[in-house]
């Protein structure tokens, strides 16, 4: 607690100290647009509680998404489009001067004047068609347009080259016997004069290089360049390039071969030397040393091993290069019919323009610097700021565009990885200005790192342009994130999907940064996104905390407020848990759940432990009810942070935060007992104990009370209070509060039944069906809420098993309400009895000439129509209690029947058992009913028993009677003592022995605590010993453990003895010398099982046997039955027995 006190006592001085802790924020625009409104929260005042369990389901709603974590993906719950994003014109590229509009517009123009290659499939290559479009693209009149055209046409033309890159070749003849060929490739340009004259001088043969020692005059060729030789490979790789000026596009050829070097001569660096020739004649000496030094005349003898071997060529017209280049592989050609070559070469070539006759040639500008600017006028042409869903473009540039682009970058000699630097680094500067899809633009970044793995550098100031762009870009995502939940709101899959993308574009930068030698990053890009997020949550807390609590305000004001900023900075962690965390941590490393979490618990804890400090001292219903609800969120956002693996929430700032609350819990929870109460007097108000459907059979208010008591307990269970000592008192007296008002919902309920008027003549009231079918409903309902009422473990211990002050409150409400059930069913029964008394006692008076099914019938009859009604109108709980009912009425009719017709015939009772079993197989029901172990007990064995009595004659009656008392003997408990007795039968003299030796623990009878205790000791039944009288002992006095130590005989035959019921029958009575003897306690002893009755005694013994003790009791029901029975015989047997038994009776009157 200490602890708890200290940490408090230390936020309040931060506060104290730190006046910028409470400074008000500055509003953001947009702030002003959150609803103003604050939810009600009056105090709650006595009425019919309907308002209050009605917040309280609020609050139970809340909770129910807040159990356990949420699913870590993206809830795909709306298609609506992604809020737009901010754009700023000035973060574009800068606007050009009126000079510089016109000279990029004769740039333009000038690159599709003098064009050269084939123009591909996807291009336009109409050359009006691409004139017109830059017309419309630069917005010039149509004289202007003409005027231009002339100037650019009268302008020199560019000087063309053709870049050959020769990459590889592959499966190439084998001309060496080592199975492999030392290729190497030779090219250059035929120029138009003979590559239109070769085919007429030789039809059959091609141009080669190396077959000029026959020819006369100089090489064709303008310039011969030569790879590097590639030993013992037939799939060579050279990755070599060359550059040849192009005299006439139209009519010049590339043409390549490729050789098997053989010679041990340098031909290679020979052929460099060409390099250095400046003239046709020049080369066509140098070429005839060439072919004097290779000896390719074929002069040399057949021994001669020495001479290049050819391995295939190509002529590829210069005119027919695609426009934006080709990388492709080649079919290596045969000089002659008779030159068989297999393989392929793969090649990379590209047209392009030197010395172009423009104006930012002219002043400097590269290629690079042109490319960007006529690719931002570009775009912004074809992609306006006020295009509608500009957030879906993605750089789909109409035909003419992407042709005039593709004819610039080429003849402005850009690389593949140039091209796809400015592309980037326009389309970047152009999202900022108007918003582009994120899929565009990291698709431009893939295309950056593809080239930029095979070439990775770029000039200083083309790599300083770009670190430029990668910064401006990151700046501007990482404003974005700052309002994370604006822009990328978790709710709006396509928000969701954009940032997604976003982050992967951020996360791209990172893999150009070490090859920077500018870094364009001050520091590791995740701690910038850190430091953002850091910043964006701040202000979006204190965005909402001006707008719900501003601090100015007084405590009580500021709680609604401060509620609905819990709520949502819950809302806002789910979301950042299940959507923002796995894009955050996958993409970027970031760890944003736990960022967010951390500052946002924080704040918000800080907040929490200031405002319960200030209202502490003014707690009232209202401020009970607001920071019950507040820390309801408070403990839903620990709860949270402890369902995390690895998480826990002792090291928040909420730790302990519920030590402030418990007078606030406290107060709430008496005001949820009295507001329970009302909600249930108000429902019982306006039942009309009818069921609420055909489908119910209880009425709206037992729907009522159940509901209520089920919201307790779920409130209970969110509750969740962490201090078990505190959780077990808040626990106890809540289940008693919950067991007040269910009593007194039942009470309500029997009142309102009480006051209908009943149906004139209704002998099962549907009112009182649906009491019973309401209060066993609210007993379940209770029952399931009190269980649902555990505190935390360690309060008892023992996980899963209810604390004994539960269990105590939850066990003394099941009995009340199962003795209220009782009740209403006695008093929907007690309807009935009238009518099934009439019903026994038509079958009492039945004539002997009917049969016994109709005799019953009436009775059935009833009974199917009553319990057809029940059945209809009870649950199945309530239908088996009121059958138990029913049956013990039916038993205590007919006992009542047959206790009041005495000495009838057989008749009379075989018609009663008929009717018993009848009956039992009636509530049976086939074992839908009850189950016979219930039916055949308790008062059914007391009549079946009567029944089989008044069946037999008067001696087996009394038979039955010693029967009792010997199967009563081990049923009883020791409660009037013990009495040791011996007997043995001596055959010999045919007597019977029986010797008492002791008597213990007999009932004190008498005023000084003792008694003076006898025993008397006779035979039965009478009418098997009709001679033989009762003998008695001697009277012990003042002992309650008496010793006697006497011996009787009688004289009876053994056979008697042996007989069904005989019996020795020991009666202890207390001696009183001025009043009757006191009844003590009697036992039964069966003869049938005395040494020496069953079998003859062996040896003879005076006293053989063993002792044997008794215990004393009272006659028992069973016993009492028989003697009601004898009392109805008119026999001079039965009466004088009965007489004899009344004598013994008036003993035991005065005994308590």
């Amino acid at each position: 607690m200490s602890t708890l006190l200290d940490i408090k006592s230390s936020v309040l001085r931060q506060v104290q100290v730190c006046p910028s802790f409470r400074r008000r924020t500055e509003q953001e625009p947009g702030s002003a647009s959150a609803d103003p409104q604050e939810p009600a929260m009056g105090a709650w005042k006595p009425g019919d509680g309907v308002e209050f369990f009605a917040h309280m389901r609020l609050m139970l709603k809340k909770g129910e998404g807040r159990q356990g974590l949420p699913c870590p993906e993206v809830p795909l719950r709306s298609g609506s489009p992604a809020p737009p994003e901010p754009v700023d014109p000035s973060r574009g590229l800068r606007a050009l001067a009126p000079e510089e509009v016109d000279m990029l517009y004769e740039e333009a123009l000038y690159t599709v004047l003098y064009r050269a290659g084939t123009m591909g499939p996807d291009q336009v290559d109409d050359e009006e068609a691409l004139l017109s479009y830059l017309q419309q693209v630069f917005g010039t009149s149509t004289e202007e347009h003409t005027k231009a055209i002339e100037r650019v046409r009268k302008a020199k033309a560019p000087t063309y080259a053709l870049k050959v890159s020769v990459m590889r070749a592959k499966n190439l003849l084998a001309k060496d016997p080592n199975g492999f060929s030392d290729p190497y490739c030779m090219l250059g340009i035929l120029p138009a004069s003979d590559a239109t004259q070769e085919p007429r001088v030789q039809k059959e043969q091609r141009f080669s290089f190396r077959k000029g020692s026959k020819r006369s005059g100089p090489l064709p060729a303008k310039c011969i360049q030569v790879t590097e030789v590639k030993s013992s490979t037939l799939n060579p790789v050279w990755k070599e390039h060359f550059l040849f000026e192009i005299e006439d596009v139209s009519t010049d050829q590339l043409h390549l071969d490729i050789w098997d070097h053989d010679d041990d001569v340098s031909l290679v660096e020979a052929c460099r030397k060409l390099n250095e020739v400046i003239g046709l004649k020049g080369m066509g000496r140098y070429f005839k040393q060439i072919v004097k030094s290779a000896r390719a005349n074929g002069a040399a003898g057949p021994t001669e091993d020495h001479t290049d071997d050819f391995l295939g060529c190509l002529n590829i017209p210069v005119r027919e290069v695609p426009v934006a280049g080709v990388d492709r592989w080649f079919k290596l050609e045969p000089r002659s019919s008779a030159s068989r070559v297999e393989g392929d070469c793969h090649l990379v070539l590209k047209l392009i323009t030197m010395q172009r006759d423009t104006a930012m040639s002219q002043r400097g500008r590269s290629g690079f610097l042109s490319h960007l600017l006529l690719l931002s006028h570009l775009l912004r042409f074809e992609h306006p700021a006020e295009e509608p869903n500009s957030s879906t473009w993605r750089g789909e540039l109409s035909t003419p565009a992407a042709t005039i682009l593709c004819l610039h970058g080429a003849q402005s000699n850009l690389s593949p990885l140039q091209l796809a630097v400015l592309h980037w680094q326009v389309s970047s500067r152009h999202h900022q200005t108007c918003t582009l899809d994120y899929s565009y633009l990291l698709g431009l970044l893939d295309d950056m790192q593809a080239h930029w793995e095979e070439a990775p550098s770029l000039p200083q100031e083309q790599e300083e342009s770009l670190a430029d762009s990668f910064s401006a870009f990151s700046e501007f995502g990482l404003q974005l994130l700052r309002q994370l939940r604006d822009y990328f709101p978790a709710t709006n899959s396509t928000a969701v999907y954009r940032l997604e993308l976003l982050l992967k574009c951020l996360g791209k930068l990172q893999f150009f940064q070490p090859s920077f030698e500018i870094c364009p990053f001050e520091t590791e890009l995740n701690m910038d996104v850190a430091a953002a997020l850091k910043r964006g949550n701040r202000e979006w807390y204190d965005r909402i905390l001006n707008a719900r609590s501003p601090r100015e305000q007084p405590g009580p004001q500021r709680l609604p407020g401060l509620v609905v900023l819990a709520d949502a900075i819950y809302d806002d962690l789910q979301s950042c848990y299940s959507v923002y965390a796995s894009l955050f941590h996958s993409i970027l490393n970031v760890d944003v759940f736990t960022l967010t979490f951390r500052q946002l618990e924080r704040l918000v804890a800080e907040e929490a432990w200031v405002l319960t400090e200030e209202l502490s001292p003014k707690m009232t219903l209202e401020v009970a009810s607001g920071l019950f609800e507040l820390y309801l969120t408070l403990a839903d956002l620990q709860r949270f942070w402890d369902s995390i693996p690895g998480r826990d929430s002792r090291s928040l700032a909420l730790a302990g935060i519920h030590t402030p609350f418990l007078p606030a819990v406290k107060l709430w929870l008496q005001v949820l007992r009295d507001q329970a109460k009302w909600r249930l007097q108000g429902a019982v108000n306006v039942d009309t104990l009818e069921p609420v459907d055909p489908s119910s059979r209880h009425s709206s208010s037992a729907a009522t009370a159940g509901l209520c008591l089920s919201h307790i307990q779920e409130l209970w269970v969110r509750l969740a209070w962490p201090d078990p000592a505190q959780a077990q008192g808040l626990g106890t007296q809540l289940g008693q509060d919950m067991c007040e008002a269910t009593l007194f919902y039942t009470e309500l309920l029997r009142k309102k039944v009480d006051t209908q008027p009943g149906a004139a003549g209704e002998a099962v009231s549907e009112a009182l069906c649906v009491v019973l079918n309401n209060v066993e409903l609210v007993r379940k309902a209770a029952g399931q809420a009190l269980k649902g009422l555990a505190w935390p473990e360690g309060a008892t211990g023992l996980e899963g098993v209810l604390p004994r002050p539960l269990l105590s409150c939850t066990q003394a409400l099941d009995d009340d309400l199962q003795r209220e059930a009782h009740t209403v069913t006695a008093h929907l029964t007690s309807k009935m009895v009238g009518d099934i008394r009439k019903y026994v006692q038509h079958i009492s008076l039945s004539p002997d000439s009917i049969q016994n099914d109709e005799a019953v019938a009436p009775l059935m009859k009833y009974l199917d129509d009553k319990l057809a009604l029940l059945n209809s109108s009870l649950v199945k709980g309530n239908l088996s209690r009121v059958l138990e009912a029913l049956w013990e009425l039916l038993l205590q009719a007919i006992l009542q029947a047959l206790g009041a017709n005495r000495d009838v015939s057989a008749d009379f009772y075989s018609r009663f058992h008929f009717t018993l079993e009848a009956l039992v197989s009636f509530f049976h029901a086939e074992g839908q009913g009850l189950p016979l172990e219930s039916l055949r007990d308790g008062s059914y064995k007391r009549l079946k028993e009567e029944l089989r009595l008044h069946k037999c004659s008067t001696r087996e009656c009394i038979e039955q009677f010693y029967l009792d008392k010997l199967k009563q003997r081990t049923l009883e408990q020791n409660r009037f003592g013990r009495l040791s007795v011996r007997c043995h039968y001596e055959a010999a003299e045919q007597r019977l022995a029986v010797e008492v030796l002791h008597a213990a623990d007999l009932l004190p009878l008498d005023a000084n605590g003792l008694s003076d205790p006898f025993v008397i000791v006779e035979l039965g039944p009478p009418h098997l010993f009709p001679l033989v009288r009762s003998q008695r002992t001697q009277v012990k006095t003042r002992t309650l453990h008496p010793v006697y130590d006497e011996l009787f005989y009688f004289s009876v035959p053994a056979e008697a003895c042996r007989r069904r019921g005989a019996c020795v029958l020991f009666t202890v009575m207390d001696h009183d010398w001025l009043s009757t003897n006191d009844f003590a306690g009697e036992a039964a002893l069966s003869l049938g099982g005395v040494s020496g009755v069953a079998r003859p005694q062996v040896g003879g013994g005076a006293r053989a046997g063993q002792p044997v003790t008794l215990h004393l009791c009272r006659p028992r029901a069973q016993v009492r039955s028989v003697l009601r029975m004898l009392e109805g015989r008119t026999s001079k047997e039965a009466q004088e027995f009965v007489k004899k038994l009344k004598e013994l009776a008036k003993c035991m009157e005065a005994d308590p």
